[in-house]
């Protein structure tokens, strides 16, 4: 079946199979290899995107529930110049990342929390991060660099910036 779709800001039209699950979509057909497949139950987070400005596990998704919906992908927050976004940066200047198998999610939730909610409390982060799963670390170091994320975009906006 012919579906429409947007995918990090740009138009997509793709033939694929009616049972097709959008992260073999991203990965196999887009070259989207920023979603990762942990568990393919839902339960790890790896495979987080946002659809329509919401997380949603790629892995659970099937093709049909994208139709002219917009999807962002971890390829799709960088700036046009290949720029890391404000919460990637923060990730990395906080040591919020190890193995990196799980940060596409964490960063892509986080953007949603912070979308929704630019100064959340260290419980509404918890809460946001709860479906993304680390095996390397403590969520210490994470909780932090989202925390960090939403001062930098905070101060960014004060300055008539981002």
């Amino acid at each position: 079946m012919m579906i429409r779709f947007h995918c990090n800001g740009k138009p997509v039209q793709v033939d694929v199979e009616p049972n097709a699950r959008v992260i073999d979509l991203l990965r196999e057909d887009l070259g989207l290899t920023g979603t990762k497949e942990g568990c393919g139950r839902g339960e790890c987070g790896a495979c987080t995107i946002l659809l329509d400005g919401k997380p949603v596990n790629a892995c659970l998704l099937l093709v049909g529930k994208i139709v002219d919906r917009e999807i962002v992908t971890i390829e799709g927050i960088a700036g046009e110049d290949g720029s890391l976004h404000p919460i990637q940066e923060a990730f990395l200047d906080t040591g919020a990342v190890q193995c990196g198998f799980c940060t596409p999610g964490m960063v892509l939730s986080a953007k949603a929390l912070l979308d929704e909610n630019g100064t959340p409390a260290v419980e509404a982060v918890e809460e946001a991060l709860s479906g993304n799963l680390c095996r390397c670390t403590g969520y210490g170091k994470i909780v932090e660099g989202v925390l960090e994320a939403s001062r930098r975009l905070t101060e960014g906006q004060d300055r008539g910036g981002g």
